[in-house]
């Protein structure tokens, strides 16, 4: 099994889940996030004020799959993540040693569904 973590831009979150529904992904977790890479933050002007926005806000899901379904997973949140701009995001794989469904105690990949 494995975690996959992505940040992405806030703007392609449902196009993102609708995406990962059609591959086979049964469940996701979302989080507004704020932070920043290599742009930096942005510059903004209030009240005629220059100030400076040092994180952005961004969206992290968080999905468990199954190892065979990870490549695609992966591949399909770069698709249709993708704008070809900076700050795009990120996508990180991680193992997962053990799932354990709290309601009925069902472990491992029988808990993923």
């Amino acid at each position: 099994m494995k975690k996959i973590e992505a940040i992405i831009k806030p703007f392609k979150l449902d196009d993102v889940v609708e995406a990962l529904s059609e591959v086979g992904v049964e469940g996701v977790t979302v989080s507004e996030v704020r932070g920043f890479g290599r742009q930096k933050g942005r510059t903004e002007i209030y009240k005629g004020a220059e100030y400076v926005v040092d994180f952005l806000p961004k969206i992290k899901l968080e999905i468990v799959v199954s190892s065979a379904l990870a490549d695609t997973v992966v591949e399909t949140i770069r698709k249709v993540a993708f704008t070809g701009k900076i700050g795009d995001g990120k996508v990180f794989v991680f193992p997962v040693e053990a799932v354990v469904r709290i309601r009925t105690g069902e472990k491992d990949e029988q808990a993923l569904v």
